[in-house]
């Protein structure tokens, strides 16, 4: 590259980081360094890109101007370097998720790639812990249950998730009310969610029961615990076999979209951008 693409790299660094500190860590330079390349820079363009400020940097105007131009030409030229630069052989990739979908839905889709070559280790755990690994390059690809509002990132919808209110049979015959509720974390979000959008009103009950993996809350429900609201995949076919029943049937069934996440600057030809696209089509079909 030459000195002035190094130049807006940093810049593209420093801006997606709101610091100076930040994008040395991630470029690998010393913090004078960045704030030497900074300033040549602006005295290039003859204007001030960012605002220094107690904690970190605010781009100006101008700053978010550059970097709304420059980002994706920057993003693509980095992802061909390294398609080129990093060695093809072991494609490991670093995938992070919600550990029910990965588990149930992700890695069965991915099976047949295995045998090719492809290596993958997983990571569980919530949106904002997998987006910052994904940016600290500790992720390759995180499927996200909440839609990235991140700079530096690709987004691709491609899952939506259809909810149901399941319970085991005997508690169909009492009122809701009184089932007990299982949920996924204390502040049991699916299940407010669910009450809001197809009651029209507030969950103001504690739930009974907390086990923070749908697997588990799948596994509690089957065995008569309470009720739960579910995604359809993990519970369809217990309510097709009658081992669950549905307790409520809206005309129109919640939905969450679910989001496959690269880095922007992830290669065309990356283990990465490879899955994310074979996920998107599998999902497709």
């Amino acid at each position: 590259m030459s000195a002035s693409l190094d130049l807006l790299r940093t810049f593209l660094a420093v801006h997606r980081a709101g610091s100076v500190t930040g994008a040395a860590e991630t470029l690998g330079l010393s913090q004078p360094t960045v704030t030497a390349q900074l300033k040549a820079l602006e005295s290039a363009l003859g204007r001030s890109l960012f605002e220094r400020q107690a904690r970190g940097v605010r781009p100006t105007g101008a700053g978010d101007e550059l970097a709304r131009r420059v980002a994706d030409p920057i993003d693509a030229l980095q992802g061909l370097l390294r398609d080129e630069l990093d060695a093809p052989v072991a494609a490991t990739l670093h995938l992070g998720g919600p550990a029910d979908f990965l588990c149930h839905q992700v890695l069965p889709a991915l099976a047949e790639r295995f045998a090719t070559g492809l290596q993958v280790r997983t990571t569980f755990g919530l949106p904002d812990d997998l987006l910052d690994r994904l940016l600290n390059r500790s992720l390759d690809l995180v499927v996200s249950s909440v839609r990235p509002r991140r700079a530096g990132l690709r987004v691709t919808p491609f899952y939506d998730e259809v909810f149901a209110l399941v319970a085991a049979p005997h508690w169909s015959a009492e009122p809701l009310r009184k089932t007990p509720l299982i949920a996924y974390g204390e502040e049991a979000p699916i299940l407010r969610r669910y009450w809001r959008t197809v009651f029209g009103s507030r969950l103001t009950r504690t739930v009974d029961l907390v086990v923070p993996d749908l697997r588990g809350v799948l596994a509690a429900v089957r065995a008569g615990a309470g009720a739960s609201v579910l995604p359809t995949y993990l519970c369809e076919e217990a309510l097709a076999t009658g081992e669950l029943v549905l307790l409520s049937e809206p005309e129109l069934p919640p939905l969450n979209t679910l989001y496959l996440t690269t880095r922007s600057d992830a290669g065309p030809r990356s283990a990465a951008i490879a899955v994310r696209d074979e996920l998107v089509r599998h999902f497709a079909r």
